[in-house]
């Protein structure tokens, strides 16, 4: 039986060398480095350096079809993920898809279909924010029930800041060519994916998204999204990288209740003691002056506050261990692989309704959103932002 997983590490940037260092200080107690792979010859120098035991390889094929390791982690470019993971799964190795899972829906579509004809190996992604105490404190708020109903989200994230060096470093970031988007496929796909974990998905979305709005990009720098449920309940969805004194504050109203998430440290937990809707069809005018004038109103709602501490990469370490012990005895997943495609699904909603300047309905038609993709790309290499 496998004591430890043996995890290839495919591109030793700045993720690729988080995760290894982890496992190397032996954070991840049922993993090591069975083999790592960049084609840069740079990494291999570092590697050596680094990691003098483990074997490097320039072809990740190379190293899948190598007999090193049991299973690998993504850390490249986005476009790369769904081929990388297929790739793996054809040669009977496990996957950790870093995220976005990909760009766009339809090659993720076909990396969840071919993970689904291999359901003995283990396919998983690193939404490494699911294992957050505070946020799966509200998905467990709102799946018991707690406050109701949802009747509207709304989330403003604009802790991304990023000056013009940050794209500047490297001649793929932020291209449609070779990131495939900017701020949604880059900095927030974590906060789409708690978004839809915690709420739902929607099923429509209209969206006003500026391209190279402060930054001298091609892609999106600036987004405000309007979801609509289809039952009533709205949200907005709010994100930029051009925020130097950035918000990051998550609000779930329901029938019986709020919850008000304040820099993914604080959770507010406001409880009505009646449902809203009997609250507005029994109350009194003077409890109404009550409760909008600051009296007493503790017969009407109770206040909980929660504060979380986070350890930097103690999330990472747990699905990386997590991932592992699937892999070893079962422990279901925390996220598994095949749920990548809801954030990129509404990533793909929020792109392409800005793009036909009209409301879309999700799923998005996965040719059309291809299509408008592909016009990005050859208008940025007809008029490249980037020399």
């Amino acid at each position: 039986m496998m004591k430890k997983v043996r995890l290839g590490i495919i591109g030793l940037g700045a993720q690729g060398g988080a995760y290894a260092g982890f496992i190397t200080e032996g954070r991840v107690k049922n993993m090591e480095i069975g083999a790592i792979c960049d084609i840069d010859p740079e990494k291999k120098k570092v590697a050596e350096e680094k990691y003098p035991n483990v074997p490097f390889y320039e072809n990740y094929i190379e190293m899948l079809e190598s007999g090193d390791v049991d299973a690998i982690v993504t850390t490249v470019p986005h476009y790369l993920h769904p081929e990388m993971g297929i790739e793996a799964l054809k040669r009977d190795v496990h996957v950790l898809g870093e995220k976005p899972a990909g760009v766009y829906t339809k090659q993720v579509k076909e990396l969840n279909d071919f993970a689904a004809t291999k359901p003995e190996l283990t396919f998983a992604i690193m939404f490494n924010q699911r294992t957050n105490e505070l946020y799966q404190k509200v998905k467990e708020i709102i799946d018991n029930g707690e406050i109701g109903n949802i009747r509207r989200t709304n989330w403003i994230i604009t802790t991304w800041w990023r000056p013009q060096g940050y794209y500047d470093q490297s001649a793929w970031r932020a291209t449609w060519e070779g990131e495939g988007g900017g701020v949604l496929v880059n900095q927030a796909p974590h906060q789409l994916d708690l978004l839809q974990w915690i709420a739902g998905m929607p099923k429509k979305v209209y969206s006003n998204v500026k391209y190279g709005y402060q930054r001298d990009i091609a892609v999106e720098d600036e987004v405000t999204a309007l979801l609509d449920y289809g039952n009533g309940a709205t949200g907005v969805f709010v994100t930029c990288t051009h925020d130097a004194i950035g918000t990051d504050r998550f609000e779930i109203l329901g029938d019986n209740g709020k919850i008000v998430v304040d820099d993914s440290k604080k959770v507010t937990i406001t409880r009505l003691r009646k449902p809203e809707s009997e609250m507005s069809q029994t109350m009194d005018m003077m409890t109404v002056a009550k409760l909008v004038m600051g009296g007493d109103t503790d017969e009407l709602y109770g206040t909980e506050v929660i504060e979380f501490e986070s350890v930097w990469g103690g999330q990472h370490v747990a699905v990386l261990e997590n991932f592992a012990a699937n892999i070893l005895d079962g422990e279901p997943l925390i996220a598994p692989g095949s749920d990548g495609i809801n954030g990129v699904a509404l990533a793909n909603a929020i792109h392409l309704s800005s793009w036909l300047g009209k409301e879309v309905e999700l799923p998005v038609d996965e040719e059309v959103y291809l299509e408008e993709l592909n016009k990005r790309i050859e208008e940025e290499k007809a008029n490249p932002i980037k020399k």
